[in-house]
């Protein structure tokens, strides 16, 4: 007699479950890109699981610094297109899942996951 009773319980709660929202999604893994610091390193710089979906300007690669990123890196689960200039403006290239990358000639100030 409990089983029965608690049927009704659990198709209830697995209900609520499913039509509660989900967290936004994010690329799994690291996105990685090289840069030169205002001081003259060379660096690099990551975004660890970065959001999908929206544009991400890469950090220390704005407008404090007139270098952009290169040599860009995406080892997430998605595609990542980069752009050259900040906001996804100017030009774009699309890197794979797992083994993107380019060489230092790719210039990148921002990137988007899908």
């Amino acid at each position: 007699m409990r089983i029965r009773s608690a049927v009704p319980a659990v198709l209830a709660a697995a209900l609520i479950l499913a039509a509660a929202p989900t967290s936004a999604s994010a690329a799994e893994g690291q996105f990685r890109y090289d840069f030169l610091t205002v001081d003259g390193y060379e660096v690099t710089g990551f975004l660890n699981s970065p959001p999908s979906g929206q544009c991400v300007n890469l950090p220390d690669v704005g407008q404090d610094n007139p270098q952009p990123g290169h040599s860009p890196k995406n080892r997430t689960d998605s595609q990542a297109t980069v752009f050259s200039d900040s906001d996804c403006g100017g030009d774009s290239f699309n890197l794979r899942p797992h083994t993107g990358g380019a060489s230092e000639r790719l210039q990148v100030r921002s990137v988007v996951f899908h």
